[in-house]
């Protein structure tokens, strides 16, 4: 079976030096390998590509067969790492506590140690702003807010 690890080095030295980096790989049963990228300027379908390809080149179909996909964290997908919590900065997101709360609010800082959220409440023409300030470990997950 094809290690998580494996992959994590392959997909780390092909990033070297970019402002790409890695958000999470898995390696599922069967040898379905999932890879998600994210960057502090934007994902290009080009960057999936590239990596998938430099994957593929250091893995041998003879010795295993595995399935790769390679795709961006996506607007969709929660943020895992402080850095994606840093590149967002400005964004409106959504925090989800443990308790199953959830804030909304604009996210006004970030470092390796937590982040700052805005929440703007409007009761009766009053616009209330409160502020919050999280540790990561006091969080289920923070996504951005999807606004068509």
């Amino acid at each position: 079976m094809i290690r998580e690890s494996q992959i994590r080095k392959l997909v780390e030295e092909h990033l070297a030096g970019t402002d790409r980096f890695i958000v999470d790989v898995i390696v599922k049963p069967g040898n379905r390998i999932l890879v998600f990228i994210d960057s502090d300027t934007a994902v290009l379908i080009e960057h999936c590509i590239s990596l998938s390809r430099f994957i593929e080149k250091h893995l041998d179909r003879e010795t295993e067969d595995f399935e790769l996909n390679v795709s961006s964290s996506g607007i969709d997908h929660p943020y895992t790492l402080a850095r994606q919590y840093v590149k967002n900065v400005g964004r409106e997101v959504s925090v989800l506590l443990p308790d199953g709360t959830k804030i909304i609010g604009t996210l006004t800082s970030a470092d390796n140690k937590g982040f700052d959220v805005l929440e703007t409440k409007k009761e009766k023409k009053v616009i209330t702003e409160i502020p919050h300030h999280f540790a990561y470990s006091e969080i289920k997950e923070t996504k951005e807010v999807i606004k068509f």
